[in-house]
């Protein structure tokens, strides 16, 4: 294809411009041959408004002439309008620079996109302003997603070099280059974001969490603010990211390049140093930074040379916070950051120590500079050695050294270098220890390595720092293009097709220039070899050696310059400082005096010098100044080191996979969305971007399959050249009739691939076709619309003009006559009316006049007003504020008088403070000590003896405490033979008959008070009646009336109706809104507690010490925790039981805290309470007492008895541990206290002195431990005895009303009292528990004075100690070593701790034992007790009951008798019964097979009958039997039970049962556990349903029948605990029977809530793993299904980017697969029985989750967003819309979730003109504004005939947008959201002594039916 064809009229090109880079223009005649000139139109379209205002002259050339002088220099061609804004530059037909530039700038500026693709590379443009497009939501909708096949993003770089790790096994390596400003630091931050995202570890290892936590750190002491960028990074650094074989973030690694040290002593106007020193500065105040005397940052000269020390938006103190706790996060000790901070601050100080001039050749520091003492201190060197060689050098020579002082200039330069040193060396050691704390402990599979390094850099003086960059970029270039050409050449021969080598630019002869053999490097380091060496010199050996170079020129003016042709431009470097910067020498001497640091880290950054080897790994070398030959080894120069550091970055990156992302700057304003042409095609030009283009347009960059060209292109075809079977045949066909020349394009495999500019001529072709058919069509439709629509207008015209000419002239006739007549009436009217306005206009002008005048009169006279007042104001002012000053000058003068005598008064403080501190001021002070410990000692002597004598009276007291257990065992035995004799309680009878004649006339007055009463109510209801009568009246009157007006009523009844709608749906949102936020707490309470599980697992994992353990899963974690002492017995192992008990307290322990006084006093003083409040209400008659009010109530006092049990064995369990803490004694003690009772007094002193020296050495934390646990023992005895004072209190002994479970207890010892006293009036039984009591108080306070004299002994000990210092003073002379020389000191204090712990533990001990003892006969005493009281209460019941009450109560204890031993008798029945059964049968089977010998098949026969006589167990089967729908079971039976009916219950099993069949046959266990009143019991069987739920859902979260089983499960358990609870809201469906079977004893209203919980957590697992089975299909199934013939809505792969990670075998998910998942879900859901009301919620949500993804997709896909892919996605929408309807799910609201994809769907399809604004707002309602304006913003027509949408249109949208009431910015739908789920009633018609248990769940062993 020709020029000639190309350019012709009307074709679209690019011209050079100065201003604006490149200009469109259309030719205006066609081009023939060169040499022409050629007319071209300039488009004004093409330049924004702002280059308009720039350049005024562009506005005016809107034409021009052009010059054609040749063929090559022809203008760029222009790509069709299709191609604009495409997310990948290589899919543009022409690869030039302008269509690169003007693809970027439209992407940018217009439609706000900051990421492009340009084959291999994402182009990143900074936006300068923050973007909601980095949060968690878009890392999920990109984790997992191919590289083409969504928008650009630094997320889908990534996520292919994540993937490429993971798939292929590579390593990866992402490039992030750029000049300062354009965002490289970020985006290498968000790259490592990313990995921490999809790469963390399950466990939580907190890698990836230390990975994000060095960034601070870096950023801190490498980043700082320059001209151009507020947050530049001065130096390299690149990131290898370790992960595991399973793909998990393990490590890290970091390596640095090329610090900018050189900004530590110096920075440019405007500029900063580095962060971390502005850090310090505001955080100055702080206490950890106060000791570093650190000053704001204007005063120091290190941080005030840029003058503008602030940056906007950026507080640094908090910055500070973040890197500290950065440096936490990554292991760094208190110790290390304060001693980091430290350097950090000397530093500072250091650079302002002023060096002034001396004798002209040589210099000093000034004297009394304060900051070099402060640095010296803060670097913990020698102030002295640093004043002198800072100043001086030496000199070594042959056999003599010589020291030389250096000038001001000099010393100046050896101080910068110094500090330049001192940075560098603790840069480099904070990156060591961030590499450590970044070692993985496990083994590394694979890594990925982040690049952020800088870009290409020119300015105006370009140094060694510049040569450095430009180099490593030269480097990083030639890895590019190489990787660039290695893939194009792979795709060809891929494709198997012919193609010439691509010649690309290779930079190997500048990098030879630089680092080859006596390059550029070498002669640097062989200069800085040479003694005299020096810049100018350097340069001249280049000129010499390199000046023919073609990467090599001599700049015309100057001799210490160069310039090198780099690939990017043409650079001149400035020789000086050079040698300087490449030799980064500091001296010797300087590097000896910080080696000799008192602080380890100081010393330690220079250790690296102390040897050669280690010297070479370090960038500071120590300067020799002796001549070359005494060194045998030179160290290595910086261009060296970093040549090597070079080396092995390009080796590493050889060995990755790279991923190059070029960062660009759009403009140096740093405003936001502002492109300036000139800046980015710079750095297009600079970063390789350009020379991608041109490696791609050299080949054949167009690429398209042989289906979508032959789709797209076949309207250029005939008939002929079809062939529908195989599109490369016709393609052939096509193909060469299209396009002349056989080079242009290529028949590969299967796509063929076009030059540059061939897809463009194909498209004009296209469209040329497509026009003239058009033309033609409408041609003859428009000439037969023409032709009828002329004949028809020509019949009406006739008619119309014959009517119209009559009516025409009568109406002219008629306009005469009114004509003349109007006249005449329009001249007297006129008249009128002009006079009238005359004169209303002239008596306005007066009025308005006098107004005017009247109100400049008032403002001169206010003017004047103001004025006066000013002046008295002045006045007044002026003399205030010389007062003030006179004040304040006064103040002045007083504070300074103020501060002279504090300074004496200090000075004569200290004074004293040292004649206190003298020696004899010690002896006089502790004069005594000594002699009060030895009386402290024989005190302790005579306090053992006296503990002897307590526990030989305690052991018979204990003796007298048997005797009383053998009288309390004879007492319990004669009461329970009382309780059946009722004529030995006649005395008591009598008693009782006195109470029961008082209760009597009580209930008479009760019953005339109660007569009044009635009659009082029977009058009233009277009166009531009458009144009743009469309003009845009235209101048949208002009801007559209101059907009169039923009209209005209608209509005002309709305003109401509609508000009172509205009030519902607000009361229901606000139902719904509150249901939603307890599910999100449950859900929160669910992911704690599998967090907290999965840390046990770990915790028990790393202290295992020989591995992993089980770790008991089934403990509940949604209850209380709670245990008895039997469950403690009984289940020892499983740790403690949830308690959550009905009608008792929920109680949740924490061990080993004890119940305080004031709980156990609040508990009794309810129960006296309720005792008090029974006490008045007035007394009924006693013969309606429920028999199961009476057992609550025992089960009530059981319950607080089983209480008061577990605190005091608690309160026992903590005095144990107490002893235990303190009862630990070394053996040593008792040779120690014989020692010293054998010492002599003077033995003894020393010894004294050596303990007081000890004890004040050790520090206060142990005695203070010991004090604190002794106060708590304390507090926790006085508890103990108020508890029990309280009790005593609280319990009414005399009245016969009810008592609590102590008033029980002391009331049936009382009664034992009285029946020894009726058998022996004279004999006197001690009271046990009185005589154990005061035992007891008597222990304790013996016990409570021992510890307060140790403690009065410690105290003064404490406060009578000295210190070492003050002890080898007035002992050794002074001499602090030889204190404690043969560890003396130690000796005597472990003498002295051993003596006291001693008697302690003898105390301890002795009352430990009594106590125990106590607590064995306590035991035994309830027991009997308990036995006691059983029988007591019921004679206590008969003696208060009336004789007709007690006829009943007996008759229903008989009748519950009766009935537990009917159950039994039953029981033992059907055992028979089963037995009688098999026998019979075995009994047949024998006589049957008796004959044939074939005893031996007996047995299997048998069994063979029984299985079949099991077959449908499922069914309800009616017996002859009645059972009453319970499960009897036994304790031990427990965890069987539980792991049959739920832990080995596999859904196959359950699928021929009952629905429900685990439900019901768990409450019927209930019911049983109900029966017999045992709440231990049930409590038991609760938890650990609840446990083995939770324990089997997790272990089968992914199994879908499995969860589904459970939730159907639970939700029917939690209905049928509803059901049988009793409450009368969930009987109204009930049979009588069914009514019959509800619960008595029991309220499980609390359990309900559990177990609702329980359902909630169930369902949200069920929901995940749906979304997870249906998320793979969604995208496909929705956005890329087509299933509409003919309508194609993607764009064809040749006008897209091109993905590389997609794998060939990826299985294709489409819209089939989706229904699939979907018709499987319903079926489960079915088949388990789910609530219908709960299987739309879960479909509910799960369309919401389906569309939201869709969504989310759509608006991160520009090749989505057009008319067609709209119609697409609304015929896939149609189909789940339809799915709904045939299942009957319509009603449930999944399909209005669905509504924000629909819309999304209209909106693409719909009209967007300026006209269409307000539908396209009515029609998206559910769309928030970003996600309209996105879709609007990304869509881009398929075909060239579909419009674009205006810029004006998005704008009206957005204002119109903003009308919005609730305006919201999220751009992606939540996915983590979910709808609250309720859990509506759902009664069983099944009664549940119809059910039958299936022989297949083996529960014969386990329960009984009853």
């Amino acid at each position: 294809m020709s020029a000639v064809e190309l350019y012709t009229k009307g074709a679209r090109v690019w011209l050079p411009d100065p201003d604006v880079v490149w200009r469109g223009a259309e030719l205006l005649e066609d081009y023939k041959e060169a040499p022409c000139k050629l007319k071209v139109h300039y488009e004004e379209g093409e330049i924004s408004l702002q280059d308009l205002h720039l350049h005024q002259k562009l506005a005016k050339e809107t034409e021009s002439v052009i010059d054609i002088k040749d063929k090559t220099k022809l203008p760029h061609l222009r790509n069709p309008d299709i191609l604009i804004g495409e997310n990948d530059l290589t899919s543009l037909s022409y690869l030039n620079e302008p269509e690169v530039l003007y693809n970027l700038k439209v992407r940018f500026e217009e439609r706000n996109i900051i990421y492009t693709y340009c084959g291999i590379v994402l182009v990143a443009i900074n936006p300068y302003e923050q973007l909601d497009i980095y949060n968690n939501d878009i890392i999920q909708a990109y984790s997992g997603q191919d590289m083409g096949a969504m928008d650009p993003h630094i997320y889908a770089v990534a996520e292919e070099a994540y993937k490429r790790m993971s798939r292929f096994e590579q390593n990866q390596s992402i490039i992030v280059s750029g000049e300062s400003g354009a965002g490289k630091t970020v985006s290498a931050k968000y790259a490592m974001r990313y990995f921490a995202m999809v790469g963390g570890s399950q466990a939580e290892t907190q890698v990836e969490k230390k990975v994000l936590a060095s960034n601070p750190i870096m950023e801190a002491i490498g980043n700082a603010k320059t001209t151009r960028n507020d947050n530049s990074s001065r130096f390299g650094k690149y990131i290898e990211i370790s992960f595991s074989k399973s793909n998990e973030i393990v490590g890290a690694h970091m390596r640095t390049y090329l610090l900018e040290k050189s900004r530590v002593v110096f920075q440019a106007k405007d500029e900063r140093n580095y962060h971390v020193f502005y850090q310090l500065c505001a955080s100055r105040e702080l206490p950890e930074l106060k000791k570093f005397g650190l000053m704001p940052a204007e005063k120091f000269y290190y941080t005030s040379q840029g003058k503008n020390p602030v940056i906007d938006g950026v507080d640094d103190e908090k910055e500070y916070r973040t890197t500290k706790e950065a440096m936490k996060m990554l292991g760094l000790s208190e110790k290390d950051i304060n001693m980091i901070f430290q350097i950090f601050s000397a530093v500072l100080h250091f650079g302002n120590v002023k060096i002034n001039e001396k004798d002209g050749e040589s210099s000093e520091m000034a004297p009394k500079d304060p900051s070099v003492g402060i640095a010296c201190k803060l670097f913990g060197v020698d102030e002295s050695q640093m004043r002198t060689w800072i100043c001086n050098k030496k000199i070594t020579t042959v056999g003599e050294t010589l020291t030389k002082p250096l000038t001001a200039a000099q010393a100046s330069f050896a101080q910068d270098a110094l500090s330049k040193c001192i940075y560098s060396k603790l840069f480099d050691w904070i990156v060591t220890q961030i590499n450590k704390a970044l070692v993985s402990q496990t083994k590394l599979h694979r890594f990925i390595g982040v690049l952020d390094i800088y870009g290409f850099e020119t300015f105006q003086i370009n140094s060694f720092e510049q040569f450095c960059i430009n180099y490593a970029n030269e480097k990083l270039q030639q890895i590019f293009n190489m990787h660039v050409f290695k893939l194009e050449q792979e795709e060809y021969v891929k494709e198997a097709i012919e193609w010439s080598f691509i010649d690309y630019y290779d930079n190997q002869p500048c990098i030879d220039l630089i680092e080859a053999k006596l390059g550029i490097l070498d002669l640097l380091d062989e200069e800085c070899k040479v003694p005299n060496g020096s810049d100018k010199n350097w340069c001249q050996k280049l000129y010499g050696k390199h000046l023919k170079h073609s990467h090599f020129q001599k700049p015309k003016i100057g001799m210490e310059s160069f310039i090198i042709l780099h690939f990017a431009d043409k650079v001149t470097y400035t020789a000086k400082g050079f040698l300087d910067k490449n030799r980064d020498a500091v001296s010797e001497e300087h590097v000896n005096i910080m080696k000799a640091s008192e602080y380890e880290l100081v010393a330690e950054l220079f250790a690296d010098l102390e040897s050669d080897a280690d010297a070479s790994k370090g960038r500071v070398q120590a300067l020799q100044s002796g001549p070359k030959g005494t060194s045998k080894k030179m160290r290595k120069t910086v261009g060296s080191q970093f040549r090597e550091s070079l080396f092995l970055l390009m080796t590493t990156l050889n060995s990755t996979s790279p991923h190059y992302i070029r960062c660009i700057k759009p403009n140096d304003l740093k405003a936001a969305f502002e492109f300036e042409p000139k800046r980015a095609v710079e750095q297009l030009r600079a970063c390789g971007v350009l020379e991608t283009i041109r490696i791609s347009a050299a080949g054949f960059p167009s690429r398209w399959t042989y289906p979508e060209f032959f789709q797209r292109y076949r309207v250029l075809a005939i008939s002929k050249d079809i062939n529908r079977k195989d599109f490369r045949k016709s393609c052939q066909n096509v193909l060469p009739k299209l396009i002349q020349d056989p080079d242009k394009y290529r028949f590969g495999k299967t796509k063929i691939f076009f030059r540059a500019g061939q897809v463009a001529y194909l498209e004009k072709l296209r469209a040329d076709k497509l026009r003239a058919c058009g033309i033609m069509i409408q041609k003859h439709v428009r000439g037969w619309l023409m032709k009828n629509k002329y004949q028809k207008l020509r019949i009406s015209v006739l008619g119309v003009q014959r009517y119209g000419r009559g009516l025409l002239a009568r109406r002219y006739a008629q306009h005469l006559r009114e004509t003349r007549a109007a006249t005449t009436i329009q001249k007297h009217w006129r008249g009128y009316k002009t006079r009238k306005s005359f004169n209303r206009i002239q008596k306005a002008v007066v009025k308005l006049q006098s107004v005017i005048r009247g109100y400049f009169g008032r403002k001169d006279f206010k003017r004047r007003l103001y004025e006066h007042k000013t002046t008295i104001i002045q006045a007044r002012v002026r003399a205030y504020l010389a007062r003030r000053q006179y004040k304040r000058v006064i103040y002045g003068v007083v504070k300074i008088q103020g501060h002279f005598k504090r300074r004496k008064a200090k000075a004569e403080l200290r004074q004293l403070k040292i004649e206190a501190k003298s020696m004899d001021h010690m002896k006089n002070v502790n004069k005594g000590l000594e002699n009060k410990i030895i009386q402290l000692q024989q005190q302790l002597d005579s306090k053992k003896k006296v503990s002897t004598d307590v526990i030989h009276k305690q052991e018979e007291t204990i003796k007298q405490l048997e005797t009383e257990k053998e009288k309390l065992l004879i007492t319990a035995s004669e009461a329970a033979k009382a309780s059946n004799k009722v004529t030995e309680l006649e005395e008591e009878l009598a008693r009782l008959r006195k109470e029961l004649e008082q209760e009597r006339g009580e209930k008479q007055d009760l019953i005339s008070e109660k007569q009044l009463l009635k009659n009082k109510y029977d009058k009233e209801v009277g009166q009531l009646q009458s009144e009743n009568v009469k309003i009845k009246a009235e209101l048949d009157e208002s009801n007559r009336k209101l059907k009169e007006q039923s009209k209005i009523a209608t209509v005002a009844a309709g305003g109401d109706q509609q508000k009172w709608e509205e009030q519902k749906l607000q009361f229901l949102s606000d139902m719904e809104s509150e249901r939603q936020h307890h599910q999100r707490l449950v859900k929160e309470h669910n992911r704690l507690l599998q967090r907290f599980e999965n840390m046990q697992g770990e915790m028990q994992m790393l202290t295992s010490p020989t591995g992993h353990k089980r770790t008991p899963s089934d403990i509940s974690m949604i209850s209380l925790e709670s245990v008895s002492p039997d469950d403690k017995k009984d289940d020892g192992e499983e740790g403690e039981k949830e308690d959550q008990g009905y009608g008792t307290e929920k109680k949740k322990r924490q061990a080993p805290v004890p119940p305080s006084a004031s709980s156990m006093e609040k508990v009794m003083k309810e129960a006296t309470a309720e005792k008090t409040d029974k006490e008045k209400l007035p007394k009924v008659p006693e013969a309606g007492i429920d028999v199961g009010l009476m057992l609550k109530l025992q089960n009530k006092v059981k319950s607080l008895e089983k209480e008061r049990d577990q605190l005091r064995a608690k309160l026992e369990g903590l005095e144990e541990e107490m002893k235990q803490g303190t009862g630990a004694f070394s053996e040593s003690a008792f040779t120690t206290l014989k020692q010293q009772s054998r010492n002599s007094g003077v033995d003894l002193d020393k010894s004294t002195l050596k303990t007081r020296s000890l004890l004040a050495e050790s520090k206060a934390y142990d005695s203070l431990k010991m004090q604190e646990l002794e106060n708590e023992n304390d507090k926790l005895k006085r508890e103990c005895a108020k508890l029990m004072e309280s009790i005593a209190k609280t319990t009414n002994f005399n009245k016969g009303g009810k008592t609590t479970a102590a008033g029980k207890e002391f009331l049936g010892h009382r009664m034992s009292l009285r029946r020894h006293k009726s058998e022996d009036p004279t004999k006197t039984v001690p009271d046990p528990s009185k005589i154990i009591n005061d035992q007891f108080e008597a222990m304790t306070d013996e016990l409570e004075r021992r510890r307060e004299e140790c403690l009065q002994l410690r105290a003064l000990l404490a406060e009578k100690s000295i210190s070492t210092h003050s002890v080898a003073k007035q002992s050794y002379g002074g001499q602090d070593n030889i204190v404690n020389e043969d560890n003396e000191l130690t000796m005597a204090y472990k003498s002295q701790r051993d003596i006291i712990r001693l008697l302690e533990n003898q105390l301890q001990k002795a009352e430990g034992e009594l106590k125990k003892k106590v607590g064995d006969y306590d035991a035994e005493v309830k027991e009997l007790r308990k036995e006691n009281d059983k029988q007591h209460k019921l004679i206590q019941q008969s003696l208060s009951m009336t004789p007709d009450a007690k006829i009943e109560a007996t008759m229903q204890h008989e009748i519950t008798r009766l009935t537990s031993e009917n159950l039994d008798l039953r029981e033992v029945i059907d055992k028979q019964a089963d037995q009688i059964r098999k026998l019979k049968k075995m009994l047949k089977v024998y006589a049957k097979r008796m004959k044939d010998g074939e005893a031996a098949e007996i047995q299997a026969e048998l069994e063979k009958e029984e299985t079949k006589s099991v077959e449908n167990v499922a069914q309800i089967k009616h017996r002859e039997r009645n059972y009453m729908g319970m499960l009897e079971y036994k304790k031990e039976d427990e965890g069987p039970l539980i792991k049959v009916l739920i832990l080995d219950l596999k859904p196959k099993v359950t699928s021929a049962f009952l629905p429900g069949l685990p439900a019901y046959l768990l409450f019927m266990c209930v019911r049983h556990t109900d029966y017999i009143n045992d709440d231990e019991k049930v409590r038991s069987f609760l938890t650990s349903t609840i446990n083995g739920i939770k324990k089997v859902v997790k272990k089968h979260h992914d199994d879908l029948e499995r969860v589904t089983l459970w939730l159907a499960n639970t939700c029917r358990f939690l209905h049928t605990l509803k059901q049988y609870s009793g409450e009368k809201q969930f009987q109204t469906e009930n049979t009588p029977r069914q009514n019959e079977h509800c619960l008595r004893n029991f309220d499980l209203a609390e359990y309900r809530q559990v177990f609702s919980d329980l359902a909630v957590w169930i369902y949200q697992t069920l929901i995940k793993l749906m979304e997870a089975t249906i998320q793979p299909s969604i995208v496909s199934a929705v956005l890329e299904h087509e299933a509409i013939a003919g309508l194609t809505g993607s764009k064809p792969s040749g006008l897209r980017g091109r993905s590389s990670s997609r794998a060939e075998d990826t299985p294709e998910h489409s819209l089939d697969t989706l229904m699939k998942s979907m018709n499987q879900f319903v079926r489960t859901l079915t088949q388990h029985a789910v609530d219908p009301e709960l299987i739309k919620q879960i479909f509910r949500q799960l369309y919401y989750f389906l569309g939201a993804s869709a969504l989310n997709n759509l608006l991160l896909r520009k090749d989505m967003c057009n008319w067609s892919k709209g119609m697409q996605i609304r015929y896939n929408l149609s189909h789940l819309e339809q799915w709904l309807r045939d299942n009957k799910l319509q009603e449930s609201g999944a399909g209005n979730t669905l509504e924000p994809i629909v819309q999304a769907s209209q909106l693409l399809q719909a009209r967007k003109t300026d006209a269409d604004v307000d539908s396209v707002y009515e029609m998206c309602s559910k769309l928030t504004a970003p996600q309209i304006v996105k879709i609007l913003n990304l869509y881009t027509p398929v075909d060239e005939f579909e419009e674009r949408v205006p810029i004006s249109f998005i704008r009206k949208i957005q204002q119109k947008l903003k009308e919005r009431d609730h305006v919201e910015t999220s751009l992606l739908m939540d996915l983590k959201f979910s709808y609250s789920v309720t859990f509506p009633f759902n009664p069983s018609k099944i009664a549940l002594e119809s059910i039958d248990i299936p022989e297949q769940l083996h529960l014969g062993n386990l329960v009984t039916r009853s």
